[in-house]
């Protein structure tokens, strides 16, 4: 029987890992796990409570009573907290210049954390986020670093905004916004963002979705074949 692995895809934001996480799990037939929306749900419950994104003990309180589910959905899953579909707010500018700060809180990423290794105890699993193979499955027989340049994955974000007709910021601005983002993933004290030793730098910068899609399967075949 074909081995089912765990597949650990870590970048900064917008290097299209989700949604090239998605069509890889699609591919081989594994659950997508987007944890970058688990992160970004936690957000929407602080901000909706009026809570402070910085208020460490409030938020953590917070978070032992958010529990986050997925559901097939076309093109993208639907993600619920606590039963509420937040699949549109998650994706709103409020949230996304936000959502490091909730990140970067201890007892946020534990409960995370928890909640995304329940999901790949069986294997047959694609996960991205920023530390899926350092901190979530250091154990991933197959770990991806994603990364392209900061222009170009603003251009990104602002074409798939248009798409889904979400109010965006200009260019410019949103180039800002991950260029900020990238420096507060990867200096923050917990679970930074940064590459695993055993991982394999993938650069999309000049690469469409499909040729990433096939370069990721191509390793996930080879690392497969080793546990035949």
């Amino acid at each position: 029987m074909t081995k089912k692995l765990q597949v650990a895809i870590d970048g900064p934001a917008s290097a299209g890992k989700s949604t090239v996480a998605k069509l890889v799990a699609k591919r081989f037939g594994y659950v997508y796990c987007d944890t970058g929306a688990m992160y970004r749900a936690v957000t929407v419950a602080a901000l909706n409570k009026g809570i402070a994104v910085d208020d460490r003990p409030a938020v953590a309180e917070l978070v032992k009573t958010v529990k986050i589910t997925f559901k097939p959905g076309d093109p993208d899953q639907r993600v619920f907290l606590n039963g509420r579909e937040v699949t549109r707010d998650i994706r709103q500018p409020e949230i996304a210049s936000n959502v490091s700060a909730i990140a970067a809180i201890p007892e946020v990423r534990v409960a995370m954390t928890d909640q995304q290794r329940a999901i790949a105890a069986d294997g047959g699993i694609v996960m991205d986020g920023r530390d899926i193979g350092t901190t979530v499955l250091p154990k991933a027989p197959v770990k991806i670093f994603m990364v392209a340049s900061a222009h170009e994955r603003a251009r990104r974000r602002y074409v798939e905004n248009k798409k889904k007709g979400i109010a965006t910021t200009s260019l410019a601005d949103l180039q800002r916004a991950i260029e900020l983002r990238d420096q507060k993933d990867s200096t923050r004290k917990v679970s930074p963002l940064v590459q695993a030793p055993d991982a394999i730098r993938l650069d999309t910068t000049h690469l469409t979705i499909d040729q990433v899609v096939d370069k990721i399967s191509e390793i996930i075949e080879k690392k497969r074949d080793q546990f035949q």
